[in-house]
C-alpha cells in the first residue's frame, strides 16, 4: 500500500505538479497574468480535447447511462448536505450559496482530466470525456442557480451554455461519429496536437490562480470561518463518501467507477469563485477552500488513485 502511494505520487503527481509549479514560479516573479492564456485554453485547447477524445472514445452506452445517473444523484446528494448543514450552522444566505458551489462543484476538467489520464491512461479519459461534458452543462446552469437564487433567470443559464464552445466541439464529434463521417488524416493530426497541449497549459494556470497576490488576504468575516471548515470537510470526507456509496449503488464497475470516484472526489472548482463573485456568495471563504482543498488533494488523491485500482 505505501509502496503503491509513493509510486502513485512519482508517476502521476510528479509529472502534473511540474507545470503546477512553474505557473507558481511565473505568478510569484513576474506576476504572470493568466487571462489571455485562459481564454485560449477555454474557446481552442478545451474544444479540441473534448472533439478529439469523444470522435476517438472506446466507451459504451453503459457508460454513458451510469455517468448520467451518478452525476444527477451525485448532485442532489451533495446540495442536500450542504442545505442541511447551512441551517445546523445558522449560516447566512451569501455563505450557504458559497457552500452550495464549495460542496458540488469540482475542478474536473482543468485538474481531473490531467489527472485521470496519467493514473488511468487513454482509457480513463475516455471514460471522463462524457462526465466532464455534463458537468460543463451543470455548473453553467445549475450553478448559476446555486450562486444567485433571486438573480437566477432561465434565459441566462441556457445561453450561458451556448456560449461554451465545448459543447459545439462535443455535439460535432458526436455527429461525427454516430454517421461514420472520417476527418481528413492532417486535420484529425492538428486537432490531437491541439488537444495534448491542454493539460500543461491549464496546470500552469491552476498553479497562477493558486497564488495568493501580496496584501490581498482579508480578515474572516462573521460565519466565513464556519463556512470554510464546513466547506473543507464536504469536499475532502463527505463528497468522496457519497460518490463511492453512489456508485456501488448504480453498480458501477471497473475504470468507469475510478474514474468517476477520483473526479467527484476533486478540489473545489475554479470557476465556482468567479460564480461566488458575480453573484456575491461568499468569494471570500469560496476562494480559500480551492486553495486548501487543492493542496489537500495532493495527499488524498493519491490514496483514492490507490485504493480504488487496487
Amino acid at each position: 500500500m505505501l509502496q503503491s502511494f509513493f509510486l502513485t505520487l512519482y508517476h502521476v503527481f510528479l509529472p502534473i505538479s511540474l507545470p503546477v509549479i512553474g505557473g507558481i514560479l511565473l505568478k510569484r516573479f513576474k506576476n504572470w497574468d493568466t487571462r489571455s492564456l485562459s481564454t485560449f485554453s477555454l474557446y481552442i485547447l478545451s474544444p479540441a480535447l473534448i472533439f478529439d477524445t469523444l470522435l476517438h472514445a472506446e466507451i459504451t452506452w453503459t457508460d454513458v447511462t451510469g455517468t448520467f445517473w451518478f452525476s444527477i444523484i451525485n448532485l442532489i446528494a451533495l446540495w442536500a448536505l450542504a442545505e442541511l448543514l447551512s441551517r445546523i450552522f445558522h449560516l447566512g444566505a451569501s455563505e450557504k450559496a458559497g457552500l452550495t458551489l464549495v460542496s458540488t462543484f469540482t475542478n474536473c476538467v482543468n485538474y481531473g482530466l490531467p489527472l485521470v489520464l496519467l493514473a488511468f491512461g487513454q482509457l480513463g479519459l475516455d471514460k471522463a470525456s462524457v462526465y466532464v461534458i455534463g458537468q460543463m452543462i451543470i455548473v453553467n446552469t445549475v450553478g448559476i442557480f446555486f450562486a444567485a437564487r433571486s438573480e437566477f433567470t432561465v434565459k441566462h443559464a441556457i445561453l450561458s451554455v451556448f456560449r461554451m464552445p465545448s459543447i459545439y466541439a462535443a455535439v460535432i464529434a458526436i455527429v461525427l461519429r454516430s454517421t461514420g463521417i472520417s476527418l481528413p488524416e492532417a486535420l484529425d493530426g492538428g486537432i490531437a496536437m491541439l488537444a495534448a497541449g491542454y493539460s500543461p497549459v491549464v496546470l500552469a494556470i491552476l498553479g497562477a490562480q493558486m497564488l495568493r497576490p501580496r496584501g490581498s488576504a482579508e480578515p474572516w468575516q462573521p460565519n466565513v470561518r464556519r463556512a470554510f471548515w464546513t466547506g473543507l470537510v464536504v469536499r475532502l470526507a463527505a463528497a468522496p463518501v457519497l460518490s463511492y456509496l453512489i456508485l456501488t449503488a448504480l453498480q458501477v464497475e471497473g475504470t468507469l467507477f475510478s474514474v468517476l470516484l477520483i473526479l467527484a472526489s476533486m478540489p473545489t472548482a475554479v470557476n465556482a469563485v468567479i460564480l461566488a463573485e458575480q453573484f456575491n456568495a461568499s468569494p471570500q471563504f469560496v476562494s480559500r477552500c480551492i486553495l486548501w482543498t487543492t493542496a489537500a488533494s495532493m495527499v488524498i488523491l493519491p490514496v483514492m488513485i490507490v485504493m480504488s485500482s487496487g
